[in-house]
């Protein structure tokens, strides 16, 4: 190497640690896989987060078990925000999460809703037998994070195989609730949170946290990710106060 070129290098070094002479560090993409309930919430944080940290995050809003899938077939993630703890223990068992990033941040609650011109008077989970309900929409009961946690409460009640002939399955929860906005079904079971953003429905049930079931949102960052650093900013950026205070407006139960 050349006298100038180190003469060059050693000068600037010398600029770039004064106040401005340096270029920016350099924004980068970050895709963010996560679960479709999240996305009001994730769209306003994330736009926040863009301005403060200059990163772009491409989001990608699915059912958990899609999103899942999509990863184990090679799409492109940095990190991934599900809606239950099965698909990231999958995802684990499997080799594809960054060890030591796991964590789980929110909880929900689940609802029982109706269209909003509905007269039917279901006032409990029970009510979903009656001759009335024909039509009941849920996430895909044996996938979908919200449709397996509304199963396994309606099992829990033993009312599962009495309404499971009238379930409307659906690719994610954002799909029962539209399926119920557009009076195609006489109810839905969904999370609070898509209760709370809905126009054309009513809330008919609210199941207890007591009697619900254990709902968790766990966040990781993928080992194969592209930007490891940038998605640790963003993931340590999603426990901030700022974030949580979003969390919350959506209907979210931050978890401490």
């Amino acid at each position: 190497m050349s006298m100038k070129t180190n003469l060059f290098r050693m000068v600037f070094a010398c600029i770039c640690t004064s106040s401005f002479a340096c270029p920016a560090a350099r924004a980068v993409d970050v895709y963010v896989s996560a679960a479709a309930s999240l996305g009001d919430a994730l769209k306003e944080i994330g736009a926040a987060y863009e301005k403060t940290s200059g990163d772009h995050l491409v989001l990608n809003f699915a059912a958990s078990s899609v999103l899942a899938r999509q990863i184990e077939e090679g799409a492109p993630a940095d990190l991934i925000f599900s809606a239950d703890e099965a698909k990231l223990d999958d995802l684990e068992k499997n080799g594809l999460l960054a060890p030591g990033t796991r964590k789980s941040l929110l909880s929900n609650q689940l609802v029982v809703i109706v269209p909003a011109d509905s007269t039917l008077g279901i006032a409990s989970a029970k009510d979903l037998t009656y001759p009335a309900v024909k039509r009941i929409a849920m996430g895909e009961p044996s996938s979908v994070p919200a449709g397996i946690y509304g199963r396994t409460y309606l099992e829990k009640l033993g009312l599962w195989q009495a309404i499971q002939p009238k379930v409307i399955p659906e690719e994610n929860v954002r799909a029962a609730l539209a399926a119920v906005e557009s009076g195609d079904v006489e109810a839905g079971i969904v999370y609070k949170t898509d209760e709370l953003i809905a126009k054309g429905v009513k809330l008919a049930v609210e199941v207890p946290l007591k009697d619900g079931p254990d709902i968790s949102y766990p966040v990781a960052i993928l080992k194969e990710s592209k930007q490891p650093d940038a998605a640790k900013k963003l993931e340590d950026y999603l426990e901030s106060p700022a974030a949580k205070t979003v969390f919350q407006k959506y209907g979210f139960i931050v978890k401490d």
